[in-house]
């Protein structure tokens, strides 16, 4: 069947696949992320074969992040959507078997900035467990530098995060004081191995080379020392994952975009369970899901429960609440 642009008929709308809204939601989720995403999710949402193809796979593998990183991964290129229709036909079995095996893992560092605003309201000297670490480049924080609105420099590693700021009470004086540090992943990545640096990249859209270019440097200064990331569950995980940090360092838990993958009632239980150990809890999260506001379809940075900043998704603003 040829790609067919025209909207679906009536009796199409009521029998058409789940997926067709996942795609079709992507097209505005993806907005800010990527137009290369957008114009990919959009040809795909309206592709009866391509469509077809992805519903043999499980739900959580169809994601679109998921699917178009993985096509990334395997060489696809920066193209428009029939070209790139064309190369997931040429390529679906490699495609399916990658993405059975894979998931989106984005250690995104520019969300490092408002982790080091937040993190300015500790006291130090601080133990960092960071869930959903992947390759653990978001607990390294105080090793990158930063310019937060025109407020001088801080830091002088590489990468330099720029992050747009409305209130100078958001930006913090110093970098954290780090002194022990650990990730938790369902399936830990490490900044020192070529493929999993590799995965990171393709997580990272084609159109975005300000991206690619901030991860690489990330990725060179993590290799340095690189962190330590374990194996584990964001919840059933954490208690043993705590348990190795210096009694004498301030314990903080961080999620940076983790906790809306977690089933429902684990995300309910995860800021009690962090509470629970004695540790303070930073997170960068959709709201409500650990903090007390309600902003539906946008980011919030909270302290232990309570927001005090808007942010993007990917930490480049961080606005007043």
């Amino acid at each position: 069947m040829p790609f067919d642009t025209q909207p679906r008929g009536a009796a199409a709308q009521e029998s058409r696949s789940p997926t067709v809204d996942w795609y079709e939601r992507a097209t505005r989720e993806l907005a800010g992320h990527s137009a290369l995403h957008v114009a990919w999710a959009a040809g795909v949402a309206q592709d009866d074969d391509i469509l077809a193809l992805l519903d043999r796979l499980p739900r959580d593998r169809r994601q679109p992040s998921l699917i178009f990183s993985v096509a990334t991964w395997l060489g696809a290129a920066a193209t428009a959507y029939p070209q790139f229709r064309t190369w997931l036909l040429e390529h679906w079995p490699e495609v399916e078997s990658a993405a059975r095996q894979r998931r989106t893992q984005t250690n995104e560092v520019g969300r490092c900035a408002p982790l080091v605003a937040a993190l300015a309201r500790v006291p130090g000297p601080l133990a960092l467990v960071e869930v959903g670490a992947s390759a653990g480049l978001c607990a390294i924080p105080e090793r990158y530098s930063y310019r937060f609105g025109d407020a001088p420099r801080l830091g002088s590693g590489a990468p330099e995060i720029v992050c747009a700021v409305d209130d100078p009470a958001l930006v913090p004086s110093t970098l954290p004081d780090i002194r022990w540090r650990l990730g938790l992943d369902l399936h830990p990545l490490s900044a020192a191995d070529d493929p999993d640096a590799a995965w990171l990249e393709a997580l990272v859209p084609l159109d975005r080379p300000d991206r690619r270019e901030r991860l690489r440097a990330a990725l060179a200064t993590a290799r340095q020392d690189p962190p330590r990331v374990v194996a584990g569950d964001a919840l059933a995980g954490l208690a043993a994952a705590v348990a190795e940090a210096p009694s004498d360092l301030t314990l903080v838990v961080v999620s940076l975009g983790t906790l809306v993958y977690l089933t429902p009632e684990a995300r309910a239980a995860f800021p009690g369970a962090v509470r629970d150990l004695g540790a303070r809890l930073v997170t960068l999260e959709q709201s409500g899901i650990a903090d007390d506001t309600a902003l539906p379809g946008r980011f919030v940075l909270a302290l232990d429960g309570e927001a005090f900043a808007e942010a993007s998704p990917h930490g480049d603003r961080l606005s007043a609440l």
